[in-house]
Order: structure tokens, then sequence, then C-alpha cells
């Protein structure tokens, strides 16, 4: 499954964002992940995020803080991100099991250090920034306003697997 993991990205200033700000409980009863799609990021609170904005709806990749994805462990918090045509998130650090869902969807959950999102979040101060993976090296390019950034990562081979295969059930059936 061929998915595109570069594209304009969103800010969300603030670490500790839980899956229930991803994607609220109320909806966890939906039977189909596009009946999720409305509801991405419904309960956030993030100084200068507006979810009916041009800049979520346009959205590729996600930068954020540190720990996101805590709380509870419900695979619709990735679901939710991968119907919306996100498929990377970038941040400082996860929870486990959101880390490990994105990968198991067959999407990307880069960690940079903190330093090096710093850098990020200054390139993204009120301009339009492009991010480019390169997961062949490991590397992502940041640009915004006529000026570019590189960003080295890192991932398991095991989950770079999961992810050119397009997920957990992809990867299954291409070995098993």
């Amino acid at each position: 499954m061929a998915r595109n993991f570069s594209g304009p990205a969103i800010f969300l200033d603030r670490s500790d964002i839980n899956t229930d700000e991803i994607i609220p409980a109320r909806y966890l009863t939906e039977v189909t992940k596009e009946a999720l799609k409305p509801y991405l990021l419904e309960d956030l609170k993030v100084e200068g995020f507006d979810r009916n904005g041009p800049a979520l709806a346009n959205a590729r990749v996600v930068v954020t803080r540190s720990n996101f994805g805590c709380g509870s462990s419900r695979e619709h918090a990735a679901w939710v991100f991968e119907v919306n045509g996100i498929h990377t998130v970038i941040a400082e650090s996860y929870s486990r099991i959101f880390r490990q869902n994105m990968f198991n969807c067959g999407m990307l959950a880069i960690e940079l250090p903190r330093e090096d999102l710093d850098r990020l979040f200054a390139m993204g101060n009120g301009k339009d920034v492009a991010i480019n993976v390169d997961l062949q090296n490991f590397r992502i390019t940041a640009e915004a306003d006529g000026k570019s950034e590189t960003f080295a990562f890192d991932i398991s081979e095991f989950d770079k697997a999961l992810v050119e295969a397009g997920g957990w059930v992809e990867f299954a059936d291409q070995r098993y």
C-alpha cells in the first residue's frame, strides 16, 4: 500500500496530548474508520489551534511535543489520523501503545530530540511548513519561506518493514 508520508505540517505545541483528545471516547462506537473522520482532535485545547481551519484540513504531518498519544490504548487514535490522510507524526516521545499502533497501521511515528523539535517549531512559527520524509535514508526535510533544514531519525528495521508493507496485516500476509 503506497502512502504519502510527506506534506504540509500542523504544529501542536503541547506535551501529553492524550488519545481522548485525538479521538473522543464518545465516538468509539462507530463501526468504520471513515465514520471517525470528522472528529479528529475535536476536544484538543492548544493555543492557536483551530480544528476547523485549513491548516488541519490540509495537514499530512503532525509535529508535536513529548508523550504524544498517552491515555487509553485505543487503535482509533491512529485510525483517525489515517482516515484524514495524516500518516506521519513527529514528536519527542510517544506512549508505547500509540507508537506501536501507528506502525501496526503502516504509519510513521518519528521521534526527534527536543532541540530538533524546537528548530522545527521555530520554522513553523506563523509560516506554512512542508515536511518531506525520506524513509530509506531516515531523514526528514522541513521547508518554509524558501529555507530548509534536514533532521535524522531512526526506527527499527521491523517498524520500517511494517510501514513499507502498509501495516501489520499486510506485513503478515506477505510473509506468512
